[in-house]
């Protein structure tokens, strides 16, 4: 596995999946990750209350590592994403 490239400002590519509902945050982050590299930054936004157990769900067969999650206003989730 490829770690997450580390410097003073990493590029970070975000996915805003806020006001989805199960299945279209996860359908979300997979097409719009497929194709990007090992290492790619990921932050993905999301209010569905399963999207956590979802997202940690797809890291764990894809391979990809969830860095960080922020809660943020009106029960909004932010995950930082290292792609596999």
């Amino acid at each position: 596995m490829r770690a997450c490239v580390l410097t003073d400002q990493p590029e970070v590519y975000q996915i805003d999946a806020v006001g989805l509902v199960c299945p279209l945050p996860i359908l979300r982050f997979k097409k719009r990750t497929h194709g990007l590299a090992s290492g790619t930054q990921v932050e993905f936004l999301a209010d569905d209350p399963t999207g956590r157990r979802d997202l940690q769900a797809l890291c764990g067969i894809t391979g990809h590592r969830i860095e960080w999650v922020r809660e943020e206003d009106a029960g909004v989730l932010r995950y930082r994403i290292c792609l596999a």
